[in-house]
């Protein structure tokens, strides 16, 4: 079986929620409380042995996960900390730093609140890039979806 050839780049993933709180009660919830939304039996390093998720909250802080064991395994790095307006990260979760790719996390106010928009790019940097960009095309779905359920309940 031959790998996948890479191609030259591949257009981000793009996905957005709109919720109901301001833009700093939602970064505040995409930050703070990763660990109270992220889906960790589904979307995870150790799967069901995954009992958190955190996220150092500061430039250069790490997003990590740890396991019944107490194992950690490192998700990325905060490139760009801006609360209430931007957050970025490396994204490598479960493989090495020469596979990560850039995720980008914008928050806009609304008439409703704030549209959060996640931009997933940098998928030449992975192996088989087209196939695990279809997977987060589709992952990002219920991370996000539990993310919005999260910040819709929780009082501005």
């Amino acid at each position: 079986m031959t790998a996948e050839p890479a191609p030259a780049t591949l257009a981000p993933i793009v996905k957005r929620v709109e919720v109901r709180c301001s833009p700093d009660r939602a970064f505040e919830i995409f930050t703070a409380s990763i660990g109270e939304w992220w889906p960790l039996p589904t979307h995870s390093v150790y799967d069901a042995d995954a009992v958190s998720v955190a996220m150092e909250p500061r430039l250069g802080g790490e997003i990590v996960e740890r396991s019944t064991s107490g194992e950690t395994a490192p998700w990325g790095t905060i490139t760009t900390w801006e609360p209430g307006r931007r957050l970025a990260f490396t994204w490598y979760p479960g493989l090495s730093l020469d596979e990560a790719t850039d995720v980008e996390v914008r928050f806009t106010p609304s008439a409703r609140g704030t549209v959060v928009e996640l931009e997933h790019s940098g998928w030449e940097r992975r192996r088989e890039p087209v196939a695990k960009r279809a997977q987060y095309e589709q992952g990002w779905t219920p991370v996000l979806a539990g993310f919005a359920a999260r910040a819709d309940s929780v009082p501005d």
